[in-house]
C-alpha cells in the first residue's frame, strides 16, 4: 500500500475497496474457521466496522505507529501484514507473528509500526502516548493512532493517557469505535452524554465526531487530524459512530439487541456504499468488481492453507524470545 495523491485518485479508492472487502472476506472466513475448532482462542468479529479500519490506517508511513484493538485485525492488513502470517498467527502456528506463543489479539509488529494491544481495553492509550512522546523527543513528525471503543472511554487509563497527551501536545489520534455496546453494556447506561469526543475539550484539543460507516468521510477526517499532529499541533480525538453485526465474540449471540436494530444497522453496510460511490464517479465496472473479489478469494484460500500446513511451534523454542 502506498499512499499517493491528495486528493485521492483512482487506483487509491479502488484499493481502499479492495481493503475494505478483503477485511470483510477474512473476517467471514474466520468466524466459519472458529465453528469448526481450528481457531486457538477467541474471534472478536469487526464486521460493519471495516470503514474505519481502512480509513484511519489507509496512507499512513511505516513510521507511524497504531495501537489497535482486539475488533481491529483489519487494520494489521492495511499496515502491511500478509493475510497468511495473521491467519497462522490466528491458528497458533511457527509463522504467525508471534510465533504461536499469543493469539493475535496480542501481537505486535514494531517492523511495520504496530503495537500489541492487551486484553485491559484503553490500557493501550498511555502507551500510544509514550509511541508519540518518543517521535516529539527526537523531533520526528511521525504519528500514532490508538484505538479504543466508547466502553474503554470509562477506564482511568483513557482519562490519563488523553490528559497527558493534551499537555504535552503529543502526535497522536485517539481513534474512538463507538458500536454503541461495551459487550451487552449500552452506551446510554455507561456515559450521560451523547458524544464521547465531548470529553476532548476537557483535555484541550479538538474532538470531532465522524459517521463510521462512510469510508471517505472516516479517511478525510483522519487525515486532518493526522496533519494537525504532524504540524506539532498536538492530539485529536475523533469518535466514529458504528456498529458491529456480530456479538461481542463468536460465542455472544447478543439477545441484548434487537433484530430490528440489527437489520436497520446492516443496510448501512459500508462496502456497498463505497461500491456505490465508485460506479457513479466511473471509476468501478463489474468486471473490476469480480477481478477484485477472485483477487481476494484466492489470496484467502491460499492463506488458510498456508496456516493449516504450517507447523505448530517446536517445545523448546518457549525459551527463546525471553528478556529480563
Amino acid at each position: 500500500m502506498v499512499f499517493r495523491h491528495t486528493p485521492l485518485d483512482k487506483d487509491d479508492l479502488l484499493e481502499m475497496l479492495y481493503y475494505l472487502k478483503l477485511v470483510r472476506a477474512i473476517e467471514e472466513r474466520l468466524s466459519i474457521l472458529h465453528r469448526q475448532g481450528k481457531v486457538l482462542g477467541g474471534i472478536f468479529s469487526g464486521i460493519g466496522q471495516e470503514a474505519i479500519v481502512v480509513g484511519t490506517c489507509y496512507g499512513l508511513r511505516r513510521e507511524d505507529y497504531i495501537c489497535p484493538l482486539h475488533r481491529d485485525l483489519g487494520a494489521f492488513l492495511v499496515k502491511g501484514v500478509q493475510p497468511k502470517h495473521l491467519i497462522a498467527q490466528i491458528f497458533g502456528k511457527r509463522d504467525g507473528l508471534s510465533r504461536g506463543k499469543d493469539s493475535y489479539l496480542h501481537s505486535g509488529v514494531p517492523e511495520l509500526g504496530i503495537f500489541g494491544n492487551t486484553s485491559m481495553l484503553g490500557a493501550n492509550l498511555p502507551v500510544a502516548c509514550g509511541i508519540a512522546y518518543g517521535f516529539k523527543l527526537r523531533g520526528e513528525d511521525h504519528v500514532v493512532l490508538g484505538y479504543f471503543g466508547e466502553g474503554a472511554a470509562s477506564v482511568g487509563d483513557t482519562h490519563e493517557a488523553m490528559n497527558f497527551a493534551g499537555i504535552h501536545k503529543l502526535p497522536v489520534i485517539f481513534v474512538c469505535e463507538n458500536n454503541f455496546y461495551a459487550y451487552s453494556v449500552p452506551v446510554e447506561k455507561q456515559m450521560a452524554i451523547a458524544d464521547v469526543a465531548d470529553r476532548a475539550a476537557g483535555y484541550g484539543f479538538p474532538g470531532t465526531t465522524c459517521y463510521g460507516n462512510d469510508l471517505l468521510a472516516v479517511f478525510h477526517a483522519t487525515r486532518h487530524a493526522i496533519e494537525r499532529a504532524r504540524r506539532g499541533e498536538g492530539p485529536t480525538l475523533i469518535e466514529f459512530k458504528t456498529y458491529r453485526w456480530h456479538g461481542h465474540s463468536e460465542h455472544d449471540k447478543a439477545f441484548y439487541r434487537s433484530e430490528e436494530e440489527l437489520l436497520e444497522w446492516k443496510s448501512r453496510d459500508p462496502i456497498p456504499q463505497f461500491e456505490a460511490y465508485l460506479r457513479e464517479k466511473k471509476i468501478l465496472s463489474e468486471e473490476g468488481l469480480a477481478e477484485i473479489t477472485q483477487k481476494i478469494q484466492q489470496e484467502i484460500d491460499e492463506a488458510v492453507q498456508f496456516a493449516e500446513e504450517n507447523p505448530y511451534p517446536e517445545p523448546e523454542s518457549a525459551l527463546e524470545d525471553l528478556y529480563a
